[in-house]
């Protein structure tokens, strides 16, 4: 917190700061760290300064909006420029650029007013040029302090209100300059600018010099480091002196992969609902993971968000891909399918992993979410044999509950699946799932292209390995054996060296039908591992 927000806070005798998931952070109210540390490929010192046009994209809740307010407090906190953020998220849904602008200037005005700024006047003009007029206004009663504006959501435009927006602001742009026109524009959203073009001409590539050729970067908000996340929580630490163990920090670098929103929702509950709000007590591991569980369960606006995208056909497509981990060439970084995946937040690809899902926790909600029918209609756990006397979990005695379970149902499970591809990975983590409830827990890894899902189960102390793999047409069964027991090994000694391992083979090829099922449901231990047959 920086010394003016601390004195402020003495002053005001404020409560003890939180960790924030909803509005934008302020130092006043919440932790956080310095939100410009995280932007990469900006240039901040140069927008001002050489009146330049740049582009803001990143998933939701990442902290778009925080930096943009605190970048704005800053600014205005000096003598260089006077800067605005403006929200334009009232024109969302509205395509005409007749009523589009009008309520885009209203957003102008608004915003302006709560900023403490001269507002700029309602403007009679023609609406394709009614935002270039009103800024214009706005520069010259601003006069002689430039003018910045932060444009917020711009996703919301769509269409022909898009293209209008942008070309008035490109009209502008040779003209910028101390009470002439803004001389710095901030315009950010979740996509880069490009995409939103592509959407708005029909899905055609737009020409890359029309209409937004103007604009210098296009930067992006990367997620936490985990030096971050230490950094983050030692503000609480210095404030209350609770603590936070090694080990609870690693699971959650680990779980969330860094992304800001989840960071801050698991600190938050630790802290606030798995521990008393005034307790000062160290937050373990054990906390964090009930903390992680209770943020999964409570179906919380951001996560539920996703299960909302999984419905778009594009996001389907190439989620069900991941799943399977299929090597499929179209599956690309230059798939507009892929692009929005990844803009969204839900996809990443390095050249160590390849395609896979953003962070085990989304694995997690997205997989329960497209399993949850075969979840909530298995029967009850009670009518199969899965515990040994001591009420240890026998992995043996459930995979073969499994099968019995696949022989019976699969086929019509699977003529009411909407993710065909996909059905036995998740009917078989769904089936784990209804058996792990309360009392252990689940990760899984899907990786495309490497043909498999790795599956971490951990019970009352006891580890597990399950690797899935499909036998497709124009594959042997023990050339997919043969691979799977080596990339079995490979996770097993990267997650739990000596745990019990299974490989459960799924034989999706046209002639397995045509086989007993006493032929297709086998079991074989091969090089320690049991190899299960479906």
């Amino acid at each position: 917190m920086d010394e003016e927000a601390a004195l402020q806070r003495k002053k005001e005798k404020r409560p003890v700061r939180f960790f924030n998931t909803t509005d934008p952070c302020n130092p006043w109210d919440h932790y956080m760290l310095p939100p410009e540390n995280r932007l990469v490929g900006a240039q901040l010192h140069r927008y001002i300064r050489d009146k330049l046009y740049w582009v803001l994209h990143a998933p939701r809740q990442t902290g778009k909006t925080t930096f943009l307010q605190s970048w704005m407090r800053k600014i205005n906190g000096g003598d260089e420029a006077l800067a605005c953020y403006v929200s334009v998220e009232r024109c969302q849904g509205i395509a005409e650029t007749e009523r589009a602008m009008p309520a885009l200037g209203d957003a102008i005005r608004a915003w302006a007013q709560k900023a403490g700024l001269v507002v700029p006047s309602e403007q009679g003009a023609h609406p394709a040029s009614q935002v270039n007029a009103l800024l214009s206004d706005w520069a010259k009663l601003l006069a002689p302090k430039p003018l910045v504006v932060l444009f917020d959501e711009v996703d919301v435009l769509e269409g022909e209100s898009l293209i209008s927006f942008l070309r008035q602001l490109r009209d502008g742009f040779a003209g910028r300059g101390p009470g002439l026109f803004p001389v710095s524009i901030a315009l950010v959203g979740m996509r880069d600018l490009k995409d939103y073009l592509t959407v708005a001409k029909g899905g055609v590539t737009p020409n890359p010099g029309s209409p937004f050729n103007i604009r210098e970067d296009s930067v992006r908000l990367s997620n936490f480091e985990a030096t971050d996340m230490a950094a983050l929580f030692a503000q609480r630490t210095e404030e209350t002196g609770q603590c936070i163990t090694e080990e609870a920090l690693a699971y959650v670098y680990e779980r969330s992969q860094g992304q800001p929103w989840m960071v801050n929702s698991l600190f938050k509950r630790a802290t606030l609902r798995v521990l008393d709000e005034g307790s000062r007590e160290t937050v373990t591991l054990a906390h964090i993971m009930q903390a992680e569980e209770q943020m999964i369960q409570a179906r919380e606006t951001h996560l539920d968000a996703l299960e909302v995208r999984l419905q778009d056909p594009k996001i389907r497509r190439v989620v069900e891909s991941i799943i399977i981990g299929n090597m499929d060439p179209r599956i690309s970084r230059m798939n507009p399918d892929v692009e929005l995946a990844m803009d969204l937040g839900l996809l990443v690809w390095t050249t160590e992993t390849g395609f896979i899902i953003a962070n085990p926790i989304y694995a997690d909600i997205l997989t329960r979410h497209l399993n949850a029918g075969y979840h909530d209609n298995l029967p009850p756990p009670s009518s199969w044999q899965w515990q040994k006397a001591d009420g240890s979990l026998d992995m043996d005695a459930l995979l073969r509950e499994f099968q019995r379970f696949w022989r019976e149902n699969s086929e019509i499970w699977e003529g009411r699946s909407d993710y065909t591809e996909a059905f036995p990975h998740l009917l078989l983590t769904a089936f784990l799932q209804r058996v792990l409830n309360g009392g252990g827990r689940i990760d899984r890894e899907y990786a495309a292209g490497r043909g498999r899902m790795d599956v971490y189960v951990e019970y009352k102390g006891n580890q597990y390995i399950i690797e899935v793999k499909l036998v497709h047409e124009k594959q042997g069964l023990e050339q997919v054996q043969a691979k799977g027991l080596e990339q079995i090994e490979n996770y097993r000694d990267r997650k739990a060296p000596d745990a019990p391992a299974y490989l459960v083979l799924f034989d999706r090829r046209s002639k397995a039908k045509e086989r007993p099922w006493e032929e297709r449901l086998f079991w074989v231990k091969a090089d320690g591992i049991m190899v299960v047959g479906c």
